[in-house]
């Protein structure tokens, strides 16, 4: 099957989306934007947290420092100066199921950051020295992380649910881990994910697809080989092992001045079509200074700054749960609060004006989100590597109109009435007492 055969347009039937696949199995997907003057390039990774084995528990975040640590042909300092030079940005992210690396710059500059990145991408070195150098760096990273109670509450509350699987653990890693693992485990992790049948390159901004496809083949020319497939998308399957609903209560004693709190489920996987109903309900009920938990914590009672809802997927199970921050004193006054408005919405579900809310809520954030080339290159490379296809703005908005009331109480009870987990973070001994928010 030659190149040409391969390439496709986007299954929303866009021309300015294209995507080709090279030699190896290699991903191209760009969308055309002639109205901006920049362009976002990103390399995607089909590899994320959960993917990492008991030998390799936080190498794939490891792997996101030290790729930019230096290569044979420019050193950590000629790749950062590179991008410095044009005015711009260099980054890159881990999560639970993919790794982006990524560069936004003016269109004329498209050339040299994608030369940059996958000449990180292909030809890190992976050094000794900077592998014991960022060690330092990620421990630091990780302390941080332990200092902020709100994230700290987060994490507890995943590894609650989750249990100590790679879904449930940081994606950082645990100092235990990042002090054992060596360069060679680092070295084994990336020769085995980061092969052209695992990646995808996406672009979006004022570019060219077949400038950017030559490009690319020419910068990952010497490991392109023929025969290879790309890598199929992250579908729903069998959860990972150990993974499932966990219960019960999760209490990380600090000398702090506030209580953090995370009360929540196992939630919808990412493909479940339910998933537009239960986008709608947690807007209605906490994504918003209009939702039901900030009037009745924050408004009317003041017990709390910080309250939302929050609702998250992964590719065979996903999570949702509500955080709250308050006065130690309140939080068992919080915790019944959040306990009455979700059995109120299992029994009652939204109102007419609520469900308006919701919907136009979500919405808005979808369009809003997709107003740059940097959203739009994220929306490419997150739809080839974890979804069955590119999903059209307009089907997607569509079917967010389309929920209805029906359908909010249904998966209000089919979530929100499982059985719970709580995360607490504050000063606290006993987490007993907490019990009976999970009953309530």
């Amino acid at each position: 099957m030659t190149e040409r055969e391969l390439e496709r347009r986007a299954t929303d039937g866009d021309d300015a989306v294209r995507r080709s696949v090279l030699p190896g199995g290699l991903r191209v997907i760009t969308e055309s934007l002639p109205a901006v003057r920049s362009a976002s390039f990103g390399i995607w990774a089909g590899v994320g947290s959960r993917d990492e084995d008991e030998r390799h528990v936080g190498a794939t975040h490891y792997l996101e420092h030290l790729l930019f640590k230096g290569t044979a042909r420019r050193s950590a300092l000629d790749i950062s100066a590179a991008i410095d030079a044009v005015g711009g940005e260099l980054n890159a992210f881990t999560a639970k199921e993919y790794t982006c690396y990524y560069a936004r710059v003016l269109d004329a500059d498209l050339p040299l950051a994608i030369d940059v990145l996958c000449d990180m991408m292909t030809s890190s070195l992976l050094e000794d020295s900077e592998v014991e150098a960022e060690r330092s760096v990620i421990l630091e990273e990780i302390a941080m992380t332990d200092d902020e109670p709100s994230d700290t509450v987060h994490e507890a509350f995943g590894w609650q649910l989750f249990g100590d699987t790679p879904l449930g653990r940081p994606i950082l890693g645990t100092a235990e881990s990042i002090n054992a693992i060596t360069r060679d485990q680092i070295a084994e992790h990336y020769a085995a994910r980061y092969t052209p049948d695992n990646l995808v390159i996406a672009a979006a901004g004022r570019l060219d697809h077949d400038e950017v496809v030559e490009f690319t083949r020419r910068c990952f020319e010497p490991v392109l080989t023929a025969g290879a497939v790309p890598a199929p998308a992250r579908l729903p399957g069998p959860a990972g092992p150990g993974v499932g609903a966990g219960t019960g209560v999760r209490l990380i004693s600090r000398p702090i001045e506030q209580a953090n709190l995370v009360l929540g489920c196992s939630g919808l996987a990412r493909t479940d079509d339910r998933r537009f109903a239960l986008g709608v309900l947690n807007a209605a009920l906490g994504g918003g200074m209009s939702s039901r938990l900030f009037q009745e914590i924050r408004e009317k009672r003041g017990l709390a700054y910080s309250v939302y809802s929050f609702n998250s997927q992964h590719a065979d199970i996903g999570l949702w749960g509500i955080y709250a921050g308050c006065l130690p004193a309140k939080a068992d006054e919080v915790l019944a609060i959040c306990s009455d408005e979700i059995a109120k919405i299992c029994d009652s579900g939204l109102t007419d004006d609520e469900l308006d809310r919701g919907k136009g809520q979500l919405r808005g954030s979808i369009v809003l989100g997709l107003e740059d080339p940097a959203s739009r290159m994220t929306r490419l490379g997150k739809a080839e590597l974890v979804y069955p296809r590119l999903e059209p703005v307009d089907e997607i908005l569509a079917r967010i109109e389309a929920v209805t009331p029906d359908e909010v109480r249904a998966v209000a009870n089919l979530v929100m009435a499982r059985p719970k987990a709580l995360a607490v973070v504050g000063p606290f001994d006993d987490p007993e007492p907490f019990a009976a928010a999970l009953t309530g």
